[in-house]
């Protein structure tokens, strides 16, 4: 196929896939914040963090969850606000200052999975054989890059 021709296809195949992972992102938000209080993007905030022993920058953290720093500091307020997650100093720059999560926040999080994961069972893909989602991985990190 010529490279810079786009196929009929491609178009609406895209359109409905970004469509497709905002209701399923919409699911989840609806999910986590009618059980336990937090938006899916907040879930992903603590996710990120819970992956760092020591933290991390406010910059490293957004391109994490694939914010800019700013909503990530705009989205880090409230969490702090409730005790999910503290700042603390950096050691290596005073000028940087490193989000944490704290032991409630990785609780509320545990938690949390457990209500994904509800919503995991319930999806279609969870019906499917392991080289269809093997294949549709695939699908995924090739169309990511």
């Amino acid at each position: 196929m010529n490279e810079s021709h786009v196929a009929p296809h491609t178009a609406p195949t895209i359109l409905q896939f970004l469509e497709t992972a905002a209701s399923l992102e919409r699911r989840l938000d609806k999910a986590l914040s009618c059980t336990r209080g937090i938006s899916f993007s907040e879930y992903r905030l603590l996710l990120a963090l819970s992956k760092s022993a020591n933290g991390l920058p406010r910059i490293d953290l957004a391109n994490s969850v694939g914010l800019t720093a700013s909503a990530v500091t705009r989205a880090l307020k409230p969490l702090e606000k409730i005790g999910l997650v503290t700042t603390q100093k950096s050691e290596r720059d005073a000028r940087q200052s490193l989000a944490v999560i704290s032991a409630a926040g990785q609780e509320l999080l545990t938690d949390a999975d457990g209500v994904l994961q509800d919503v995991f069972r319930q999806l279609s893909i969870n019906k499917l054989g392991d080289n269809k989602v093997a294949e549709f991985q695939a699908q995924l990190v090739e169309l990511k890059s």
